[in-house]
Protein backbone atom coordinates (compact mmCIF):
# COMPACT_ATOMS: atom_id res chain seq x y z
CA UNK A 1 0.00 0.00 0.00
CA UNK A 2 1.29 3.44 -0.89
CA UNK A 3 1.97 5.27 2.05
CA UNK A 4 0.45 8.85 2.64
CA UNK A 5 2.31 12.62 2.42
CA UNK A 6 1.55 12.74 6.20
CA UNK A 7 3.07 9.10 6.68
CA UNK A 8 6.27 9.83 4.88
CA UNK A 9 9.22 11.51 6.34
CA UNK A 10 10.47 14.80 4.25
CA UNK A 11 11.85 16.57 7.07
CA UNK A 12 13.21 15.42 10.86
CA UNK A 13 13.02 17.45 14.08
CA UNK A 14 16.97 18.48 14.54
CA UNK A 15 18.95 16.02 16.89
CA UNK A 16 19.93 17.98 19.86
CA UNK A 17 23.89 18.47 19.78
CA UNK A 18 25.10 21.28 21.83
CA UNK A 19 28.08 19.73 23.18
CA UNK A 20 29.69 20.12 19.57
CA UNK A 21 29.43 23.73 20.72
CA UNK A 22 31.96 24.06 23.60
CA UNK A 23 33.56 20.85 23.23
CA UNK A 24 36.90 21.01 21.99
CA UNK A 25 38.40 17.68 20.25
CA UNK A 26 41.90 16.87 20.17
CA UNK A 27 43.28 14.61 17.03
CA UNK A 28 46.73 13.46 16.18
CA UNK A 29 47.53 13.94 12.46
CA UNK A 30 51.24 13.99 10.74
CA UNK A 31 52.17 17.15 9.16
CA UNK A 32 50.95 17.82 5.77
CA UNK A 33 51.01 20.46 3.06
CA UNK A 34 47.52 21.77 5.03
CA UNK A 35 47.66 20.79 8.15
CA UNK A 36 50.21 22.19 10.47
CA UNK A 37 50.37 20.30 13.60
CA UNK A 38 47.36 21.32 15.32
CA UNK A 39 44.69 22.53 12.38
CA UNK A 40 44.14 22.26 8.97
CA UNK A 41 44.37 25.46 6.47
CA UNK A 42 43.58 25.67 2.89
CA UNK A 43 45.82 25.54 0.33
CA UNK A 44 45.31 29.25 -0.48
CA UNK A 45 45.83 32.00 2.14
CA UNK A 46 42.63 33.84 3.04
CA UNK A 47 43.69 37.63 1.56
CA UNK A 48 44.56 40.17 3.79
CA UNK A 49 41.20 41.76 5.06
CA UNK A 50 37.93 40.89 7.08
CA UNK A 51 38.37 37.67 9.21
CA UNK A 52 36.94 35.43 11.26
CA UNK A 53 35.68 37.96 13.73
CA UNK A 54 34.18 40.05 11.00
CA UNK A 55 32.38 36.74 10.04
CA UNK A 56 31.19 36.26 13.97
CA UNK A 57 29.58 39.94 14.21
CA UNK A 58 28.18 39.41 10.75
CA UNK A 59 25.90 35.71 12.19
CA UNK A 60 25.34 37.56 14.95
CA UNK A 61 23.77 40.45 13.65
CA UNK A 62 22.50 39.91 9.99
CA UNK A 63 18.88 39.67 9.41
CA UNK A 64 18.28 35.96 8.99
CA UNK A 65 14.99 35.29 7.75
CA UNK A 66 14.30 37.83 4.51
CA UNK A 67 13.63 35.79 2.16
CA UNK A 68 9.64 35.75 2.91
CA UNK A 69 8.54 32.53 1.96
CA UNK A 70 5.37 30.71 2.39
CA UNK A 71 6.66 27.47 3.85
CA UNK A 72 2.93 26.05 4.32
CA UNK A 73 2.28 26.53 0.65
CA UNK A 74 5.98 25.53 -0.85
CA UNK A 75 4.68 22.00 0.92
CA UNK A 76 1.50 21.92 -0.34
CA UNK A 77 2.18 22.76 -3.74
CA UNK A 78 5.63 20.16 -3.64
CA UNK A 79 2.89 17.54 -2.36
CA UNK A 80 0.51 18.27 -4.89
CA UNK A 81 2.84 17.74 -7.60
CA UNK A 82 2.94 14.52 -8.93
CA UNK A 83 7.06 12.87 -8.59
CA UNK A 84 8.82 9.68 -10.04
CA UNK A 85 10.43 7.78 -7.04
CA UNK A 86 13.57 6.38 -7.41
CA UNK A 87 13.90 2.60 -7.13
CA UNK A 88 16.62 -0.42 -6.35
CA UNK A 89 18.21 -1.00 -9.60
CA UNK A 90 20.37 -4.21 -8.68
CA UNK A 91 20.79 -4.91 -12.64
CA UNK A 92 21.71 -1.87 -13.95
CA UNK A 93 25.09 -1.72 -16.05
CA UNK A 94 27.83 0.59 -14.45
CA UNK A 95 27.07 2.96 -17.09
CA UNK A 96 23.49 3.77 -16.29
CA UNK A 97 23.39 6.62 -14.46
CA UNK A 98 20.62 8.70 -12.65
CA UNK A 99 21.06 11.95 -10.32
CA UNK A 100 17.70 13.34 -7.84
CA UNK A 101 18.33 16.29 -6.25
CA UNK A 102 16.81 15.92 -2.96
CA UNK A 103 18.04 19.64 -1.63
CA UNK A 104 20.51 21.94 -0.72
CA UNK A 105 23.53 19.89 -1.04
CA UNK A 106 22.02 16.28 -0.81
CA UNK A 107 21.81 14.74 -3.79
CA UNK A 108 20.89 10.98 -4.54
CA UNK A 109 23.59 9.11 -6.95
CA UNK A 110 22.63 6.10 -8.93
CA UNK A 111 25.77 5.39 -10.73
CA UNK A 112 25.09 1.60 -12.13
CA UNK A 113 23.27 -0.89 -9.17
CA UNK A 114 25.33 1.77 -6.81
CA UNK A 115 23.13 3.94 -4.80
CA UNK A 116 24.94 6.64 -2.74
CA UNK A 117 24.10 10.36 -0.78
CA UNK A 118 26.12 13.08 -0.99
CA UNK A 119 25.60 15.28 2.68
CA UNK A 120 21.97 14.28 3.87
CA UNK A 121 20.23 16.64 5.43
CA UNK A 122 16.26 15.68 6.04
CA UNK A 123 16.34 18.57 9.49
CA UNK A 124 14.10 21.07 9.62
CA UNK A 125 16.56 23.68 11.18
CA UNK A 126 20.31 23.40 10.40
CA UNK A 127 21.50 23.76 13.79
CA UNK A 128 22.75 22.37 16.99
CA UNK A 129 19.39 22.27 18.63
CA UNK A 130 15.18 22.19 16.81
CA UNK A 131 13.90 25.40 16.57
CA UNK A 132 17.16 27.38 16.38
CA UNK A 133 19.02 28.47 13.82
CA UNK A 134 18.00 28.69 9.85
CA UNK A 135 14.79 26.25 8.96
CA UNK A 136 13.85 24.75 6.16
CA UNK A 137 11.82 26.19 3.51
CA UNK A 138 10.62 23.28 1.22
CA UNK A 139 10.42 19.65 2.19
CA UNK A 140 13.25 17.30 0.78
CA UNK A 141 12.71 16.24 -2.50
CA UNK A 142 12.41 12.45 -1.61
CA UNK A 143 11.06 11.03 1.49
CA UNK A 144 13.34 8.92 3.68
CA UNK A 145 11.09 6.03 3.01
CA UNK A 146 11.44 6.55 -0.38
CA UNK A 147 14.90 5.73 -0.83
CA UNK A 148 16.33 3.01 -2.75
CA UNK A 149 19.30 0.85 -0.45
CA UNK A 150 21.88 3.60 0.49
CA UNK A 151 25.53 1.61 -0.33
CA UNK A 152 27.24 5.13 1.09
CA UNK A 153 27.27 8.29 2.38
CA UNK A 154 30.06 10.87 0.67
CA UNK A 155 29.93 13.25 3.76
CA UNK A 156 32.08 16.69 2.86
CA UNK A 157 32.41 18.36 6.27
CA UNK A 158 31.13 19.05 9.57
CA UNK A 159 28.70 21.68 9.28
CA UNK A 160 25.36 21.51 10.48
CA UNK A 161 23.95 22.07 6.91
CA UNK A 162 25.94 19.14 5.61
CA UNK A 163 26.63 17.19 8.86
CA UNK A 164 23.21 15.92 9.82
CA UNK A 165 22.94 13.52 13.19
CA UNK A 166 18.76 12.97 13.00
CA UNK A 167 19.24 11.96 9.00
CA UNK A 168 23.10 10.11 9.45
CA UNK A 169 21.19 8.29 12.56
CA UNK A 170 17.69 7.46 10.55
CA UNK A 171 20.22 6.20 7.44
CA UNK A 172 22.68 4.45 9.65
CA UNK A 173 19.47 2.21 11.14
CA UNK A 174 18.01 1.72 7.83
CA UNK A 175 21.06 0.61 5.79
CA UNK A 176 24.15 0.70 8.38
CA UNK A 177 26.19 1.85 5.03
CA UNK A 178 29.53 3.09 5.35
CA UNK A 179 30.05 7.18 5.42
CA UNK A 180 33.31 8.49 4.00
CA UNK A 181 34.54 11.83 4.93
CA UNK A 182 37.72 13.91 6.14
CA UNK A 183 39.75 13.21 9.01
CA UNK A 184 38.81 14.04 11.94
CA UNK A 185 35.10 14.43 11.36
CA UNK A 186 34.18 10.74 12.99
CA UNK A 187 34.73 12.63 16.45
CA UNK A 188 31.15 14.22 15.44
CA UNK A 189 29.43 10.65 14.93
CA UNK A 190 28.41 8.07 17.23
CA UNK A 191 30.69 5.39 17.75
CA UNK A 192 28.50 2.45 16.07
CA UNK A 193 28.48 4.23 12.63
CA UNK A 194 31.19 2.65 10.07
CA UNK A 195 33.27 5.79 9.06
CA UNK A 196 35.62 6.02 6.74
CA UNK A 197 37.98 9.21 7.03
CA UNK A 198 40.56 10.25 4.63
CA UNK A 199 43.00 13.09 3.77
CA UNK A 200 42.97 15.03 0.22
CA UNK A 201 43.83 12.59 -3.07
CA UNK A 202 43.21 9.53 -0.62
CA UNK A 203 41.24 6.72 -2.10
CA UNK A 204 38.91 3.45 -0.59
CA UNK A 205 37.09 1.35 -2.90
CA UNK A 206 33.49 0.36 -2.43
CA UNK A 207 32.46 -2.60 -4.73
CA UNK A 208 33.57 -1.57 -8.65
CA UNK A 209 33.46 2.47 -7.59
CA UNK A 210 36.69 4.23 -6.56
CA UNK A 211 35.98 7.15 -3.87
CA UNK A 212 38.59 10.01 -3.75
CA UNK A 213 38.18 12.59 -0.94
CA UNK A 214 39.09 15.78 -2.89
CA UNK A 215 40.22 19.42 -2.10
CA UNK A 216 38.22 22.12 -1.27
CA UNK A 217 38.45 25.97 -0.11
CA UNK A 218 36.56 26.29 3.09
CA UNK A 219 36.81 25.46 6.45
CA UNK A 220 35.24 23.46 9.45
CA UNK A 221 33.86 23.94 12.51
CA UNK A 222 30.34 23.08 14.57
CA UNK A 223 31.19 24.96 17.79
CA UNK A 224 33.50 27.36 19.64
CA UNK A 225 36.42 25.56 19.94
CA UNK A 226 37.05 23.28 17.37
CA UNK A 227 37.54 25.33 13.81
CA UNK A 228 39.42 23.82 11.23
CA UNK A 229 40.17 20.64 13.35
CA UNK A 230 38.48 18.11 11.36
CA UNK A 231 39.15 18.10 7.34
CA UNK A 232 36.69 19.41 4.71
CA UNK A 233 36.83 18.51 0.75
CA UNK A 234 34.44 17.07 -1.80
CA UNK A 235 34.47 13.48 -3.78
CA UNK A 236 35.37 12.04 -6.93
CA UNK A 237 33.36 8.59 -7.76
CA UNK A 238 35.27 6.59 -10.22
CA UNK A 239 33.19 4.54 -12.20
CA UNK A 240 35.23 2.67 -15.47
CA UNK A 241 36.41 5.46 -17.29
CA UNK A 242 33.32 7.58 -15.89
CA UNK A 243 33.74 9.96 -13.09
CA UNK A 244 31.41 12.14 -10.71
CA UNK A 245 32.43 14.71 -8.99
CA UNK A 246 30.72 16.46 -5.66
CA UNK A 247 32.19 19.92 -4.73
CA UNK A 248 31.00 19.78 -1.39
CA UNK A 249 31.28 23.39 0.09
CA UNK A 250 33.73 25.57 -1.33
CA UNK A 251 34.93 28.76 -2.68
CA UNK A 252 36.54 29.05 -5.97
CA UNK A 253 40.39 27.91 -6.17
CA UNK A 254 42.96 26.19 -8.38
CA UNK A 255 41.59 22.68 -7.26
CA UNK A 256 39.21 22.40 -10.03
CA UNK A 257 41.69 22.60 -12.83
CA UNK A 258 44.16 20.20 -10.83
CA UNK A 259 40.79 17.77 -10.41
CA UNK A 260 40.11 17.65 -14.14
CA UNK A 261 44.01 17.37 -14.87
CA UNK A 262 44.29 14.35 -12.16
CA UNK A 263 40.82 12.60 -13.03
CA UNK A 264 39.71 13.85 -16.36
CA UNK A 265 36.43 15.88 -17.14
CA UNK A 266 33.18 14.68 -14.90
CA UNK A 267 30.83 13.02 -16.48
CA UNK A 268 28.62 15.05 -13.86
CA UNK A 269 29.82 17.83 -11.35
CA UNK A 270 27.70 18.58 -8.27
CA UNK A 271 28.29 22.34 -8.16
CA UNK A 272 27.42 25.03 -5.14
CA UNK A 273 25.77 27.97 -6.26
CA UNK A 274 24.62 29.90 -3.02
CA UNK A 275 25.14 31.47 0.52
CA UNK A 276 27.45 33.84 -1.22
CA UNK A 277 26.52 37.31 -0.16
CA UNK A 278 28.02 39.69 1.60
CA UNK A 279 30.49 38.93 -1.18
CA UNK A 280 33.44 40.88 1.10
CA UNK A 281 32.69 37.79 4.01
CA UNK A 282 32.26 34.84 1.55
CA UNK A 283 34.13 34.97 -1.22
CA UNK A 284 36.46 33.02 -0.21
CA UNK A 285 34.56 29.67 1.33
CA UNK A 286 31.88 30.09 -0.96
CA UNK A 287 31.40 30.72 -4.54
CA UNK A 288 28.86 32.86 -6.24
CA UNK A 289 27.23 31.50 -9.63
CA UNK A 290 30.16 33.79 -12.10
CA UNK A 291 32.72 31.38 -9.88
CA UNK A 292 30.64 28.40 -10.24
CA UNK A 293 30.23 28.37 -13.63
CA UNK A 294 33.84 28.90 -13.60
CA UNK A 295 34.62 26.05 -12.02
CA UNK A 296 32.40 24.20 -14.57
CA UNK A 297 34.72 25.05 -17.43
CA UNK A 298 37.73 24.56 -15.32
CA UNK A 299 36.36 20.77 -14.83
CA UNK A 300 35.42 20.88 -19.01
CA UNK A 301 32.45 19.07 -17.18
CA UNK A 302 30.23 17.22 -19.50
CA UNK A 303 27.47 18.61 -17.33
CA UNK A 304 27.25 20.20 -13.97
CA UNK A 305 24.12 20.38 -11.82
CA UNK A 306 23.70 23.42 -9.20
CA UNK A 307 23.24 22.92 -5.43
CA UNK A 308 23.24 24.31 -1.90
CA UNK A 309 20.73 27.11 -2.37
CA UNK A 310 16.55 27.25 -2.10
CA UNK A 311 16.44 25.35 1.27
CA UNK A 312 17.91 27.44 3.76
CA UNK A 313 18.81 30.97 4.02
CA UNK A 314 22.32 30.91 5.34
CA UNK A 315 23.46 34.21 3.41
CA UNK A 316 22.16 37.95 2.61
CA UNK A 317 20.84 36.84 -1.30
CA UNK A 318 17.57 36.39 -1.93
CA UNK A 319 16.12 32.96 -2.92
CA UNK A 320 15.85 33.05 -6.34
CA UNK A 321 19.62 35.11 -7.04
CA UNK A 322 21.42 32.30 -7.63
CA UNK A 323 19.54 30.80 -10.44
CA UNK A 324 19.17 34.56 -12.00
CA UNK A 325 23.08 34.99 -11.81
CA UNK A 326 23.94 31.54 -13.29
CA UNK A 327 21.59 31.98 -16.58
CA UNK A 328 23.26 35.19 -16.54
CA UNK A 329 27.36 34.24 -16.61
CA UNK A 330 25.79 31.65 -18.64
CA UNK A 331 24.66 33.92 -21.54
CA UNK A 332 27.51 36.20 -21.31
CA UNK A 333 29.37 33.18 -21.69
CA UNK A 334 31.81 33.71 -25.42
CA UNK A 335 31.58 29.87 -26.12
CA UNK A 336 29.22 27.17 -26.14
CA UNK A 337 29.47 24.88 -22.97
CA UNK A 338 28.05 22.20 -21.85
CA UNK A 339 24.82 22.21 -20.04
CA UNK A 340 25.25 23.54 -16.06
CA UNK A 341 21.37 23.26 -14.51
CA UNK A 342 19.43 24.04 -12.27
CA UNK A 343 16.44 21.40 -10.87
CA UNK A 344 13.73 21.13 -8.47
CA UNK A 345 13.70 18.89 -5.48
CA UNK A 346 12.83 15.16 -6.01
CA UNK A 347 13.57 15.80 -9.91
CA UNK A 348 15.86 13.70 -11.50
CA UNK A 349 18.56 13.55 -14.69
CA UNK A 350 19.66 11.16 -16.82
CA UNK A 351 22.68 11.80 -17.32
Amino acid sequence: MKQKPEQLHFRLPTKECWSHTWRQPSFQFMHSNHHDGDRFFNALPRPEGRGRADLIKWLLTRKSSTWNVDIDKEYAEFHATKRAIPQDRPDASIDDWQVWFVGHATVLLQIGPYNLLTDPVWCEYVSPKQGKGPKRVIPAGIALEELPTIHAVLLSHNHYDHMDLATLNWLHDKFAMPIYTGLGNSWYLPKSFHVLEMDWWQSSLLHDLKIIYTPAQHFSGRGLRDHNRALWGGFSVLAGKDHCFFAGDTGYAPHFKEIQNRLGAPRISLLPIGAYEPRELMSYMHMNPQEAFQAHQDLHSKCSLAIHYRTFQLTDESREQPEIDLKVAMKNSSKLMNPFVCIREGRRLVV
